[in-house]
């Protein structure tokens, strides 16, 4: 029978739904999807952070870009601008919703047009950050402010300096909460822009129906795809229902995609842009003589989960499975409403007849990740877990496994000694605590004097940070064993600076002298302690310094400003050091025997270098100028511990290779 042009079409399933008209499949994105996997085909595309002038704003704004895998410049490609919910900025997607991984293992499936993704801030005032009153009056206007700043500022820059299709057919926009009003509000009502139009889950500054689409005529005739999808446990559900009716009600065509169980998080955020994303651009018919498509689908999440590695003994959670989904679970029966908090992301838990509250995260990068339950508002540890110091706290952590764990596991080898080393400090007129880390030989072999490695945390973190959650005693250990790394002491103490509030925007940030106190502590307390108490090598070529982080900034100021002390030198992303830096202390150059530069590969996808300059460029020019450099960068992680784990394993081996008594 052929369908006449008004014949509406509801397809509903609980795992998927095909659409056969036009071939095109509507699922519950499977396992994996968000995930990078082994696959010598693997398609990869690139982000990078680009800044443009808002005539609008009155300021420069900067917006991240993907450029899909094979991007050239000789080719012309469509626009898809994705955009962030109220709480979030231009790294919002990026840093919760991997649409750079999503995106390239379609394409590595070949199931995407290519094209070019833009996700700007869309906060549009001078102060754009996500802090403060998020949903102050100012704040919310910004959100409809960018309208104007997208279409005169943004799109043009785009189009200036990216090899992009200008007119509308190849023009989509899309978002998250109220990215997913902002994109039904810009794109619905500038019809003569956009022809690819979604909203995820949006949220309630979306136009009432009758003012969004107050001509459906046009919409059926200028429109090639519009999309709206919500979690049905969604409290904002409704105003996607509201929406998908009317649409109904007027026979507009579109998609609405109900995600079973599906909550306001990036679960359903990432389904969305899975399924819409492989919609858009297609020359075919994507509802076949104007049909209207209702799909519902599911979430799951494979249940293979297994206790962490930093569960207390007894406890049986938390779990993580092979996804790296993080699961919890708390008798709370009094509780109105628990959370698991874990990289940045709420993740809503749900309550049994017991009272016990359990549920799961997203997948997490491999390795270690800190985390809280939210109880009514309330942050508090999970009871089940480890504790670990971190965020200038003690709190609970998770290890997801990694593939290269063996590295850092607890092996049957020779094993080194931590001792805790409490000590004086004239500089702070107090007692101090260290840690310090001997190799398994040092307790046998009396008459051997050793190096030093001074190793340093980062930001909110304290002397316990590089053994508990960054296991650089195992690690040690394991290199030791296969004879990767020379034997040498780990010094690792307390860093952390009392900062003082940051008054004015446009200073510099830290202020200058911030690492002052802990360089002049490590010089006149800590060294002689360590040089007294332990049998080293007292000088400036049996000497290192690294750290991660804050750790990192602090040994670059330390090392400029006294190159006759350290002989190796570690930043793990912690900036780097650059030509002037080296202008400015020739020194340095002539008396360092390394400089070794790290950072996880998705810092330096989304340019987050700490400051300096671009550290890898920085990094081979120095070598260009004679100084021996190492430049590594951790794959598939961020600013995290998996990131400095690796680090150090690399680090190490690099060490004291020469005899230099």
């Amino acid at each position: 029978m052929q369908l006449s042009r008004n014949y509406i079409i509801t397809l509903v399933f609980l795992s998927f739904t095909i659409c056969n008209f036009a071939q095109i499949r509507i699922e519950s994105s499977p396992n994996g999807f968000d995930m990078v996997h082994e696959n010598p085909a693997y398609k990869e595309g690139k982000i990078d952070t680009i800044v443009y002038n808002s005539k609008t704003v009155g300021t420069t704004r900067k917006a991240l870009v993907y450029t899909p895998p094979e991007f050239s410049k000789d080719k012309q490609y469509p626009v898809l601008y994705l955009l962030h919910g109220i709480g979030g900025d231009e790294h919002e997607w990026f840093k919760n919703g991997n649409p750079h991984i999503i995106l390239n293992n379609l394409y590595t499936k070949d199931k995407l047009e290519p094209m070019i993704v833009v996700l700007p801030n869309g906060r549009a005032m001078k102060d754009d950050r996500a802090v403060g009153e998020i949903f102050s009056p100012d704040k919310i206007e910004a959100f409809a402010t960018f309208e104007k700043d997208l279409l005169n500022d943004l799109i043009p820059f785009i189009e200036k300096n990216y090899p992009v299709i200008t007119d509308k057919e190849h023009r989509g926009i899309a978002g998250l909460s109220m990215g997913g009003g902002q994109s039904l509000n810009f794109g619905l009502g500038n019809l003569d822009t956009f022809s690819w139009v979604g909203g995820f889950s949006s949220a309630p500054n979306t136009k009432v129906p009758e003012e969004l689409i107050p001509d459906p005529k046009e919409v059926k005739n200028k429109l090639k795809l519009l999309w709206v999808s919500c979690g049905d446990k969604d409290d904002l559900h409704e105003i996607s229902k509201r929406t998908h009716d009317y649409l109904e009600k007027h026979e507009i065509p579109h998609y609405y995609h109900l995600i079973k169980e599906g909550k306001h998080d990036f679960e359903v955020w990432k389904n969305g842009l899975y399924n819409f994303s492989q919609l858009l651009f297609k020359e075919q018919d994507l509802y076949n003589d104007k049909s209207i498509l209702t799909t519902e689908t599911s979430v799951r999440a494979l249940e293979d989960y297994v206790i962490s590695a930093t569960t207390q003994k007894g406890k049986q959670y938390p779990q993580v499975n092979s996804e790296g989904r993080v699961r919890v679970q708390i008798s709370a029966p009094y509780a109105r409403n628990v959370q698991l908090d874990i990289g940045a992301v709420k993740y809503d838990l749900i309550k049994d007849e017991n009272g016990i509250w359990t549920g799961e995260s997203s997948p997490q990068d491999e390795g270690f990740h800190y985390y809280q339950l939210n109880i009514d508002g309330a942050s508090v540890p999970d009871p089940g877990s480890l504790y670990f110091y971190g965020a200038s706290r003690w709190g609970s952590g998770v290890d997801v496994p990694a593939k290269d764990q063996e590295f850092y596991a607890l092996k049957n080898v020779p094993h080194g000694n931590i001792c805790e080393l409490n000590y004086f400090s004239k500089v702070n007129n107090k007692v101090r605590r260290c840690f310090v880390y001997t190799p398994p030989e040092y307790s046998k072999n009396l008459d051997k004097h050793y190096p030093v490695l001074y190793l340093l945390h980062g930001g909110g973190e304290n002397e316990t940070g590089w053994t508990n959650q960054g296991r650089a005693n195992f690690i040690m250990d394991n290199l030791i064993a296969e004879n990767k790394a020379n034997p040498f002491i780990i010094v690792m103490d307390n860093g952390t600076w009392e900062g003082t509030k940051r008054n004015d925007p446009n200073g510099t940030w830290p202020p200058k002298g911030w690492a002052n106190n802990f360089m002049n502590t490590l010089l006149e307390d800590i060294i002689p302690t360590i040089d007294t108490h332990y049998r080293t090598i007292p000088n400036q070529k049996n000497r290192a310094i690294a750290g991660l982080s804050m750790g990192g900034m602090q040994t670059r100021i330390i090392t400029l400003a006294n190159p006759d002390m350290f002989s190796y030198v570690g930043m793990f992303s912690g900036g780097s050091i650059s030509i002037k830096d080296i202008d400015d202390n020739p020194d340095f150059i002539n008396k360092t025997n390394l400089l070794f530069v790290s950072y996880g590969s998705h810092e330096l996808e989304s340019k987050r270098f700490n400051f300096g300059g671009n550290p890898k460029s920085n990094t081979e020019a120095l070598k260009k100028y004679g100084l021996n450099t190492h430049f590594y960068v951790s794959p598939k992680t961020d600013h995290e511990w998996q990131s400095w784990r690796r680090s150090l394993y690399q680090f190490a081996p690099l060490l004291f290779k020469i005899d230099e008594n």
